[in-house]
């Protein structure tokens, strides 16, 4: 047993439950072929994530989306047919200790060839944020993931959102932006020439992920932020909460809401922005 000490609490992290490495591998592409294998190879070339010649980083953040997306990178890259490179970067943004050795204890034992650097964005983020610090934190890590790939000669940078991800994006940007927006499988970085972000786990269910990596007997890190605790709220978990409430009511609301972000009929809808300019419906009004 190992001792995860965090803010007042202590974890105990049975490490010798985990599977043997090769079984964690061949379940991949076997039990959890349909579920996770099969949707990320659908995400790959459904939105043309992964090309010759390319260098990933492969951002681990230790939490159980990072961790399945690197393994099934290493399986791309072994059973593909496009050669690309891959590098596993991870930044410290100033874990516990104990944090911090159970996220390279995982990368380890998962043979994960991790490059980790230290940041100091929780000491930033403790001292400039509101009480909701998660969209500078994520906005500050994501810069600094950018910089160390750039260091590296990538010119892609692979992040961990899956499919909830993007629906709960969505219905966040709605319900407390007043907007339509959703989170993209890939985009180009404003900042940093040449460089794009990929989301390869675009199609993956997070229920799934949780399932084989409870199988797999791998602790992950779960968020970690010494910032967040300290704090009271999180709207992220309440719509969360309430797309999991819905679909106790509507079956499959989680996926009309992410294919309502594929079907927008421009025809029926008050205005839209493009390039940062809005438009009315009224501008096309009279052309009909």
């Amino acid at each position: 047993m190992s001792i995860i000490a965090g803010e007042g609490c202590e974890i105990l992290v049975p490490l010798n439950d985990r599977k043997p490495l090769v079984d964690i591998e061949r379940s991949l592409i076997t039990a959890y072929r349909k579920p996770i294998w099969s949707k990320f190879v659908k995400a790959i070339k459904a939105y043309n994530l992964v090309q010759a010649g390319d260098k990933i980083a492969v951002a681990i953040s230790g939490g159980k989306d990072s961790l399945i997306m690197a393994k099934l990178f290493q399986e791309l890259q072994l059973h593909g047919n496009v050669n690309f490179e891959l590098e596993y970067i991870a930044m410290d943004p100033g874990y516990h200790k104990n944090i911090k050795e159970l996220l390279i204890d995982n990368c380890k034992y998962l043979n994960i060839p991790v490059k980790i650097f230290e940041s100091r964005v929780f000491d930033i983020i403790d001292n400039i944020a509101s009480d909701y610090p998660c969209y500078m934190c994520a906005k500050m890590r994501r810069g600094a993931l950018y910089s160390k790939a750039k260091e590296l000669g990538c010119n892609k940078l692979a992040l961990g959102h899956h499919f909830n991800d993007v629906i709960e994006t969505t219905m966040l940007n709605v319900f407390y932006s007043g907007n339509f927006k959703t989170m993209l499988p890939k985009l180009k970085a404003q900042n940093f020439e040449s460089m794009e972000l990929i989301r390869p786990l675009y199609f993956i269910e997070e229920e799934n992920i949780k399932k084989f990596t409870q199988e797999s007997g791998i602790w992950p890190l779960n968020c970690a932020c010494m910032v967040a605790a300290k704090k009271i709220g999180n709207k992220r978990n309440e719509i969360k909460d309430l797309v999991k409430d819905l679909k106790k009511i509507f079956d499959g609301v989680d996926k009309s809401i992410f294919r309502a972000a594929q079907n927008v009929n421009l025809d029926s809808i008050l205005g839209w922005q493009k390039n940062g300019e809005n438009h009315s419906y009224l501008d096309l009004y009279d052309e009909d």
